[in-house]
């Protein structure tokens, strides 16, 4: 493991590569990386970074955003394969749709999305800006893509706007059972619930904090609560223990767990770096319609 990580170290420096992990890759990677965080504050590294390589270690709309952001530096993922379902479950026919019936609808897009998505899309959010960007939006009438559940929880914070919802949805945040939580709390009855807003209403309404990955970790390490149980993918539990040594963090009973983002090693961060291959290209008119609604997410989100 050493030697390993000693030559994913030496490949960044002869290389001139930058690692970018997400939370819900594994603990032993972001460790190694530059930069660790929520698809929000990965989006914002990546417009800074100096490196001419960007190494992502995430899921592929990730690694698509991160080119959008920086047409001119090469970007590679960790794992080619490694993709996230939601992204695609939403079409641009059914964009087309709705912006047909609609002449004074703003398509919301949720970042995790793919960029033939984004390119037809008004605006970009994360998790964390969702609400501030919608509400700094001129039109009424939103069109919330591709997750329901985090549309429905930005829907609910601003009842000045018209929602139109979108049935996709993250797998791992919707398989957290609302009995399993309570189940959880009566195990724990001293521990905060902290959930992602991707999660069903139903798990949302009994949570104490609700908030981004980010915001869930920055929540329990200034909690003075010393006991927390946890609704979000468990890649969260490494840097939630490594940040409080000192406290308690629980699942709600089963594997809260994506197996795209789990296809992460060092192993397959040092083949990149070694043998950089399969660059994320984009084609040109994507790339120039789909960095518009990022760009726009970053200035709204100021």
């Amino acid at each position: 493991m050493e030697e390993l990580i000693q030559k994913i170290e030496r490949l960044k420096k002869e290389n001139d590569f930058v690692i970018l992990a997400h939370y819900y890759v594994d603990g032993a990677v972001q460790d190694i990386a530059d930069y660790v965080g929520d698809s929000f504050y990965l989006s914002k590294v990546a417009t800074k970074v100096e490196a001419k390589n960007i190494l992502f270690a995430g899921v592929s709309f990730m690694g698509e955003s991160a080119k959008l952001l920086n047409p001119e530096k090469h970007v590679y993922m960790a794992d080619v394969t490694a993709d996230c379902p939601m992204a695609h479950m939403v079409t641009v026919d059914r964009i087309k749709e709705v912006k047909e019936q609609y002449d004074d609808v703003a398509v919301v897009c949720y970042v995790n999305s793919t960029a033939e998505i984004k390119a037809v899309s008004d605006v970009c959010v994360t998790s964390s800006n969702a609400i501030k960007v919608v509400k700094n939006i001129e039109n009424k009438r939103i069109f919330f893509v591709p997750d329901n559940n985090l549309g429905r929880y930005v829907a609910k914070q601003l009842p000045e706007k018209e929602f139109i919802f979108n049935d996709g949805f993250c797998h791992v945040h919707k398989s957290i059972d609302p009995e399993l939580v309570k189940e959880a709390k009566e195990q724990h009855p001293d521990a905060l619930v902290l959930a992602h807003p991707e999660c069903t209403e139903d798990v949302l309404e009994l949570a104490d904090y609700i908030g981004s990955t980010a915001g869930i970790l920055d929540y329990a390490t200034e909690s003075d609560c010393k006991k927390f149980i946890i609704c979000t993918e468990m890649g969260i539990f490494f840097k939630l223990s490594k940040q409080n040594p000192d406290k308690k963090f629980y699942s709600v009973g089963h594997r809260q767990f994506c197996p795209n983002m789990k296809k992460v090693s060092l192993e397959k961060v040092a083949d990149v770096m070694e043998n950089p291959m399969e660059e994320v290209i984009l084609p040109d008119n994507i790339m120039d319609e789909a960095c518009k609604p990022l760009q726009k997410m970053l200035e709204l989100a100021k």
